[in-house]
């Protein structure tokens, strides 16, 4: 096998312009690493189109860095022509008539798509396993979950089956697999990335982000996929940066924030060491580093549970077996097919997620619960605001913990709520934030967190390159390659 999707993007770049490769040897290579590994992080490959793409780029100029690279997309982002199901059995035979925004951008470039990633059903969980197409592994311990709801984007790069992957985040589903899997995971500012095309959960929180073996790489993809969209209403006209313009730079003169309750008691002690680590690096390169109170971040949890599921709840309405999607078979009259349709189609931790959704939107419930929850997540807003108008920078552990047995937590509902406490309030805030590997506890990676003011992505990465550099840690979970 040969191990050109091993080497960075500006090495492969500089390969594919001196001729020494084709597109269709990464494409070739990504699909053999693919069919060889079991981690179970695709549900649909784009083998056929892919390699056909391939050949026609040989006779095109290679304009752009990330020309002929091979990139994988979550499985809720719609693709013209090539299966999405969001990972749940009432979409298992969708076809999209139309590309996402994301997926137009990806194509001007000449990014070749592989194949559709493993997914939470309708990114509804932390863990990978409530897909109906079966959990994806953790390329580190395939004992272990990988997170979610990107799970099999953030495995597919974690394990190095392609150098790049997009994932969505809703409440932390870009970074918590990222932390997990060893990789580095971004979420855009809210709006910064176009949603047109993206299988909605929560529309007030969802974003789509690259997931990435670096920080530069990382910092190229967004690169690709920013911008304002006419046709998502909620896009910003904020103007698009070159977001790798600040890596490299010195970071002298930073000032960083640490939230005390990010290194509570709450967080496991060896995360909370390796996030120490860091800051006694930065200090030491001449950055200030506080540690701060923040309100209302221990409200994240209830305050997630009533937005995100209350809008979750009215987005899936639309599944109700008329339209498209799965059909029953087993009904009587209309009522019948609606109910049928979705107990059969949906899974498990959906249709828990929807009558709690549900029920938080019922009557007087839509003024006792979801608009207090919004005047709540003001305030938590607010306190955001506050930090970064005297600090650059928020950073803290993404995760509680390490990557977990899988089957730990498929029981208990609030528990996989708790996956996501750290990542949450960025959410809300409609923040810009990202994971990167700090370090291992057992083997496992352990991930730290980066919070920017709103379209500061450049910051955030200037950061993270820093922090990635000085640590030089060794991110393949195969060893010796």
């Amino acid at each position: 096998m040969t191990k050109y999707l091993d080497l960075s993007i500006k090495e492969i770049n500089e390969l594919l312009k001196d001729k020494k490769i084709k597109p269709i040897d990464l494409v070739n290579e990504a699909f053999e690493r693919i069919e060889a590994s079991d981690l179970n992080a695709f549900i649909t490959l784009n083998k056929e189109e892919a390699i056909k793409e391939a050949l026609e780029l040989e006779n095109k100029e290679i304009d752009n860095i990330l020309f002929g690279i091979p990139v994988a997309i979550k499985d809720n982002i719609v693709t013209k022509g090539l299966r999405t199901t969001a990972a749940s059995h009432i979409l298992d035979d969708f076809n999209p008539i139309y590309d996402a925004e994301v997926i137009k951008k990806i194509k001007d470039k000449h990014m070749i798509i592989v194949g559709k990633t493993n997914m939470d059903e309708f990114a509804m969980g932390s863990t990978g396993e409530t897909s109906y197409f079966g959990n994806t592994l953790n390329p580190w311990d395939k004992k272990m979950v990988p997170g979610g709801s990107s799970s099999g984007s953030a495995a597919s790069v974690g394990a190095r089956l392609v150098p790049i992957a997009l994932g969505t985040d809703t409440g932390g589903s870009i970074r918590q697999p990222s932390s997990f899997c060893g990789v580095v995971g971004l979420k855009p500012t809210y709006g910064r990335v176009s949603r047109y095309g993206l299988i909605a959960f929560a529309s007030s929180l969802d974003q789509i982000g690259p997931i990435t073996r670096n920080v530069y790489e990382n910092a190229l993809m967004l690169n690709v996929i920013a911008g304002q969209d006419d046709k998502d209403m909620t896009s910003s006209y904020e103007e698009v940066k070159d977001y790798t313009c600040l890596i490299g730079e010195d970071v002298k003169g930073m000032k960083i924030a640490i939230p005390k309750f990010y290194m509570s008691e709450t967080i496991d002690k060896e995360v909370r060491d390796k996030v120490e680590n860091v800051t006694k690096i930065l200090k030491d390169k001449g950055c200030t580093v506080d540690y701060v109170d923040m309100k209302y971040v221990s409200s994240a949890i209830p305050l997630y549970q009533v937005i995100a599921l209350g809008e979750a709840s009215s987005n899936l309405a639309r599944y109700d077996g008329v339209r498209y999607g799965y059909v029953t078979k087993d009904f009587k009259d209309i009522n019948e097919l609606y109910k049928m349709t979705r107990y059969e189609g949906f899974g498990r931790e959906v249709k828990r997620r929807l009558m709690i959704g549900s029920y938080i939107l019922s009557g007087k419930n839509a003024d006792k619960y979801y608009r207090k929850a919004l005047i709540v997540r003001k305030k938590l807003t607010d306190e955001f605001k506050s930090i970064l108008s005297k600090y650059d920078l928020i950073i803290g552990p993404t995760n509680t913990n390490v990557a977990y047995p899988i089957g730990t937590k498929l029981d208990d509902a609030l528990k996989s709520f708790y996956d996501d406490l750290l990542t949450i309030p960025v959410n809300m805030a409609g923040l810009p934030a990202m994971s990167l590997p700090i370090g291992f506890k057992n083997g496992l990676p352990v991930g730290m967190h980066i919070i920017g003011n709103y379209f500061s992505e450049e910051e955030i990465y200037k950061l993270g390159s820093f922090v990635e550099k000085e640590l030089n840690l060794n991110l393949d979970p195969r060893g010796d390659k």
